[in-house]
């Protein structure tokens, strides 16, 4: 990725206010913070208690979550309103303190930057650095986003945060950097972790904290060049925003941060997936009896795994294909025209963006085919294929799934100031919920 120079020899790390909104950045600045984390000993288990991101738990798992341990990190993500007058986002806040005041989450002595480590059951091992980033908005050019937002999940996140004054997940970016931090990273997991837990889908987790001054300057250093890819998190990223224009009244003001955990992708590559459609109120035989003659189907044969690498061959023969589900079969759709695309995507996009297929889902079949509109009772989103195809069977509607998008593509987009569709990818491994918070009262 291009890297940014630092305007400011004496300070990489400098933030200055400017025309970018809040302060306009030279490079990335990450800073220590003093980590809100679980007492291993007031909980039955830190597995137990912690939580994959909000946006990627499904109801079934919100329950079994929250019935695992009273103290899921869940509770405090995705709380549910009391039948009293007391709001989600209020309950939230209350649990938050009175898990601290009663010692189930205690602050870290000392300020520090996190080095987090995943090894998951197949084999891919992440490691990157937790810390408070600063928030710079997207004409600054440092923090790039690639995919567009909805104004609703950006609300709830800006209700949650404004409420609790923590941010109770860490957003996950990518960088590619000179080596420094990445240098700290290496010799910091040579050392003893604060934590290792090993979660339910096999993944092991490990967390350490780096104080040293020397190692945070060369971080700092590093960094201070440095531009990132929004890999997970875009409405949280959108919610930091928000919140840093509500607050800028304040000098040195906590919510000018976020907490993010940084990538170099030189080292680590993250895998990207695809995120999956269910039009929950849209039967396949109507989505297959709407398509014209733009639009070539193709009965499939064989099981959901034989349907997937349809979909995967026919995308290495460069065309926009999907596969539809709904009624336990599964049908490859390939198109559409030139003139049917040339319609309803503006031609002065760059043509990687007008050949997603997301785009092309989106601006040509949702809203021109199928006019599906745009709200939760109608579109859901899933990241796993098998979950997609068994909700759109019991709700009689659609899955639509879609093969993944190369990282390449994503990087060259938002360089260009290109946003995405939304959910139009899923990088991972992505961090879990719940093994460091950060709370804006803490200092």
């Amino acid at each position: 990725m291009p890297r940014v120079r630092a305007d400011s020899a004496d300070d990489p790390g400098d933030f200055r206010y400017g025309d970018a909104g809040r302060v306009a950045a030279a490079g990335l600045s990450l800073a220590p913070f003093r980590g809100l984390r679980y007492n291993p000993a007031r909980v039955s288990s830190l597995a137990a208690v912690t939580s994959p991101p909000y946006d990627v738990v499904d109801p079934e798992g919100r329950l079994l979550l929250e019935t695992g341990d009273p103290h899921n990190i869940v509770r405090l993500i995705l709380p549910r309103p009391q039948p009293t007058a007391e709001s989600g986002y209020r309950r939230a806040a209350r649990l938050l303190a009175e898990w601290q005041r009663k010692g189930v989450l205690t602050a870290d002595p000392e300020p520090a930057l996190y080095v987090y480590e995943q090894h998951t059951s197949d084999g891919v091992l992440q490691r990157g650095l937790i810390g408070a980033l600063a928030v710079s908005g997207p004409s600054a050019g440092v923090v790039l986003p690639h995919e567009d937002v909805m104004p609703r999940p950006v609300a709830d996140r800006v209700g949650l945060m404004r409420t609790t004054k923590a941010n109770l997940e860490p957003l996950l970016l990518t960088y590619r950097g000179d080596g420094g931090a990445a240098e700290v990273v290496e010799r910091t997991v040579a050392g003893q972790p604060l934590l290792t837990s090993t979660t339910a889908d096999g993944t092991t987790h490990r967390l350490w904290a780096v104080t040293a001054r020397a190692d945070i300057t060369a971080v700092r250093t590093d960094l201070a060049t440095c531009r990132a890819l929004i890999a997970d998190g875009h409405h949280r990223w959108a919610m930091y925003l928000r919140l840093q224009r509500e607050h800028r009244y304040l000098a040195h003001s906590p919510w000018d941060r976020g907490l993010v955990l940084l990538v170099d992708t030189a080292r680590y590559p993250l895998r990207v997936r695809a995120i999956h459609r269910v039009l929950h109120q849209l039967p396949l035989d109507k989505a297959l009896a709407a398509l014209g003659p733009a639009w070539r189907t193709t009965a499939l044969r064989g099981s959901q795994q034989d349907a997937v690498t349809a979909l995967a061959a026919a995308k290495a023969d460069g065309a926009n294909a999907f596969v539809l589900s709904g009624d336990g079969a599964f049908h490859l759709l390939t198109g559409p025209d030139r003139a049917t695309l040339d319609a309803a995507v503006p031609p002065d996009r760059p043509e990687e963006y007008r050949r997603l297929d997301a785009t092309v889902l989106h601006s040509v079949l949702l809203d021109r085919v199928w006019h599906v509109p745009d709200a939760p009772e109608h579109i859901g989103y899933l990241h796993d294929t098998t979950a997609a195809v068994r909700e759109a069977a019991r709700d009689g509607g659609t899955a639509v799934l879609l093969h993944p998008v190369e990282e390449g593509v994503v990087r060259r987009l938002a360089e260009q100031g290109v946003t995405m569709p939304r959910k139009s990818t899923s990088f991972g491994p992505k961090p879990a919920t719940g093994l460091v918070l950060r709370s804006l009262l803490i200092r």
